[in-house]
Parts: C-alpha cells; structure tokens; sequence
C-alpha cells in the first residue's frame, strides 16, 4: 500500500512539474531568438514581442520552480532508501544544477528584465541567451540523473549503496545522449506551439497582426524543425533501448514471444495481460524490424523470453511492467508528435503562401494543438518511467525496495492529498494570469520610465514588499 501510494505522488509531482519545464526551456530559446532579430534589425516590434513573450516565462518559471521544491520534498520523505542508495552518484550533478544552472538562469533573468535601456543591446541580448543556457542546463543536470536510472554507469556498490567511480562514465552515458536530445527538442516544440497557438489567438480576432504574425511564423518554422529533430532522437533513443532495457520496448509493442525474423509492427492490439497474450492485433509488416535496427530483418525478444532470462539473473521475481500502459501511452506519444509535425508543415506551406490568416479553421486548430505537446511529454514520461518497472535504478534497486520504511500510509495519504491540493490552487493561479496576460495583450502595456512593460512586475499595492 505504501509502495503504491509513494509511486501515485511521485507520478503526480513529476508529471505536473515536467508540464511547466519543457515551456521554460521552449520559450526562452524563442524569446532569445526575437531579441537577437530585434537587436539585428534595430526593429521596435521585435522587442515588443519579446517583453510579450516574457511574461509567459515568468508566470511558468515561477510555478515550475514551485513544483520542483514540492518534487524534491517527497524524494527525502517517500524515498529514502533511494536517496541513500543513489545520492552518491547524483550528489554532484544535482549540486552543478542548483548552484550552476539554476543561479545563471535566475541573475540572467534579472538582468534581462531590469537591463532594459540601461545596458547595451548586445549586452542585454546575451543575458537573455544565458538564461536560455541556464535552463536548458539544469535539465542536462537533471537528465544525467534520470539516465543513470535507466542505464547505470560509472558506480561501484559498497555497503549496499551505489557510488561514483567515474564522473565522466555519469556524462557519456549512452542513454543521457540520447534522452537528453529528445527532451531538448521537445521543450523547444513545446514553447513553439504555445507560441503559434496564443499567436493565433491574436490572429483569428485581427488583434496586433503586425505583432502576431510574425510570431506565428517564427514559432511555425522552429516548431517544424524542432518536432522532427523529436522525432528523429525519439526514433535512435527506442533503437537504444532495445538494446539496453528490451522489457520496456518489448511491453511498448505488447510483444508477448519473441517476433519472427521479420518482425512486423503492431499498430493497435487488445491487451490480455493476464494470459500474456493479445486477443487481436493489426500489424504492418516489416516495420519493427526497419524501427529497432534500421533494416528488414532483425528479431525483437518478446516478454516471456525476457522474463525466463531476468529469473535467471536476478531471481524469482515479475519483471514484467504494466503492458497496457507502456503499451498505449508509447503511441499517444508517437501519435501526438506526428501530429504536430504535420500542423506545423501546413503551417509552413500557408506561411510560405502568405495565406495563414486566410484559413481560420488552421488558426483555430492551432489553437487547441497548444494540448499536444503537452500530451507527448506527459505520456512519453510515463512510459520512461511505467516501462523500467519494477526497477527504480536498471537492474540495481527495486521500486518496492526504495520506498521509506517508516513512513506511513497516512503519511503518504495526506501529503499526496495536500500536494494535489496546492498543485490545483497553482494552477488555478497560472491559468488566471496567462489568461490575464493574454487579454490585455501589448496593446495595453504601459511602459515605465526604465523601459520595463509595468505587467512584466509584480506592483506592490502598498507598503514595502516582506
């Protein structure tokens, strides 16, 4: 009972805080981009976009950074055997993340914001790229953590704890090259369709046009770009992951005994995970041969055989994940990121036809694929995370061996109760200001004598701030 409550709190922390992380790295990479085509073109409307933008960042960074306390908390509480099992490995990366990344981030942010007609365009303009670099650093942090998970390297195991032997095996560790990539370019995905889709907003009202189509056309060609550049990591990762955790692609494909020669994909499939079979399947043929090792032939280990092997060599035990859901959330993922390349490939063509603002069922459904990259990352974090079990670290330390073990059931119950809590109240709070922001939009702002839009702040109503 305790062991599942902690994995329902440590999927509801994590899950709702990756949804602010990937919008913070998206957007102020796109954010940098505005101000270097402001600072190139000397073009006033570029800057405008950019302070717009801003207040996006703002709103999602403070409730990520938020989140992220909350996510740490019930590490130390849930997860303490973990903690002392992992924390000398990841002791160094997750120091370099605070003190490194997040601190570059943060001072850059505040010289971004108050450097506004007091420093030098170029100078104010690198600020703006290093807190680009900062978050997408502490997430290269973060990630080398989340790759030792998945593949451990660089550890040696003393008194039943795992500890560094190799910084630099923690850094080369195949799995953080690839998993790393696909999260970046996704981030990037992430902050160019919010981008398009409040842009659009603009455009189907012909509300700031000289503003917002713009945006919608930067944001359409890098949501192109960095959706297949997701696609193309996503494709070599899953080739590296047959190879390093074949149970989790094996329970990807619901893939019960290992495939034929030529092995065939399955598209869609009725799960019958207590006999260890599907009741049906529609499969493409070749295809999982050509997706696993990039040719016609080549046999993927089915679940049965990869269960008799992990018996073997770690005992009596079920090495099986739940294949339902690695199963399923594999292709909302994939589903969801095929959508997106094709929205921002139609938005290309328009954009190159100068045709956008002519079509308003496009801008319209760019509005609401402001819900996909979301989606992706929600489900792909799932099936990263669903698909390992009942590992916590690869082939190392079981999850139902990692929890607390003092902690209580109502000790759970009631901060994941309390957590949800404060995560519905945070949310109630982001979506209210985004909202805000997004009606009075640049037409509204009112600069100050400094420069700095007046709603880029938080004005105190009276009195000194405590």
């Amino acid at each position: 009972m305790a062991v599942d409550l902690a994995r329902w709190q440590f999927g509801v922390t994590t899950v709702y805080h990756f949804l602010f992380v990937p919008l913070t790295i998206g957007l102020g990479f796109l954010i940098a981009i505005l101000e270097s085509i402001y600072v190139a073109k000397n073009d006033e409307k570029y800057k405008k976009m950019a302070q717009f933008w801003m207040k996006f960042f703002l709103i999602n960074l403070a409730i990520a950074v938020v989140t992220g306390i909350f996510q740490e908390f019930q590490f130390g509480m849930n997860w303490s055997t973990y903690s002392r099992f992992v924390g000398d490995v990841f002791g160094p990366s997750l120091a370099v993340e605070g003190l490194a990344a997040f601190f570059l981030e943060s001072t850059f942010l505040g010289v971004w914001l108050f450097g506004w007609e007091r420093l030098p365009k170029k100078v104010h303009l690198a600020s703006i790229w290093l807190v680009s670099l900062g978050s997408t650093l502490s997430a290269f942090w973060i990630l080398t953590a989340n790759a030792f998970m998945q593949e451990p390297m660089g550890y040696a195991i003393h008194d039943g704890r795992a500890e560094m032997t190799s910084f630099g095996a923690i850094l080369t560790n195949p799995q953080l090259w690839v998993e790393f990539p696909h999260v970046f370019f996704g981030a990037i995905a992430t902050g160019s369709f919010f981008m398009v889709g409040i842009s659009a907003w603009y455009l189907l009202r012909k509300r700031s046009i000289d503003l917002f189509q713009p945006s919608f056309r930067i944001a359409t060609v890098v949501a192109l770009i960095s959706s297949i550049l997701t696609a193309v990591v996503g494709h070599e990762q899953a080739q590296h992951e047959v190879v390093a955790q074949p149970m989790k692609m094996a329970a990807a494909e619901a893939l019960w005994n290992t495939s034929p020669l030529h092995a065939p994909e399955t598209l869609i499939a009725g799960i019958d995970a207590a006999g260890h079979h599907n009741t049906f399947a529609i499969k493409i043929p070749y295809l999982l041969s050509i997706l696993s090792y990039n040719r016609l032939s080549g046999r993927v280990q089915g679940i049965n055989q990869l269960q008799q092997q992990f018996v073997q060599k770690y005992g009596p035990g079920n090495y099986i994940p739940n294949v339902y859901i690695s199963f399923w959330t594999f292709r909302i993922m994939v589903g969801a990121g095929s959508l997106m390349v094709l929205l921002s490939l139609i938005g290309l063509v328009l954009f190159l036809r100068d045709r956008e603002l002519k079509h308003g069922w496009f801008l319209k459904s760019m509005l609401a694929a402001i819900a996909l990259p979301y989606i992706a990352n929600t489900a792909g974090w799932i099936f990263t995370e669903m698909g390992r079990q009942p590992w916590i670290v690869y082939g190392l330390l079981q999850t139902r061996d990692a929890v607390s073990p003092t902690v209580s059931n109502a000790n759970v119950l009631f901060t994941l109760v309390g957590f949800a809590f404060v995560y519905i109240v945070l949310l109630t709070i982001g979506v209210y200001l985004a909202a805000r922001a997004v009606r009075q939009g640049p037409d509204d702002e009112n600069e100050r004598e400094d420069g700095i839009p007046s709603n880029l702040l938080l004005e105190p109503s009276g009195g000194s701030a405590s």
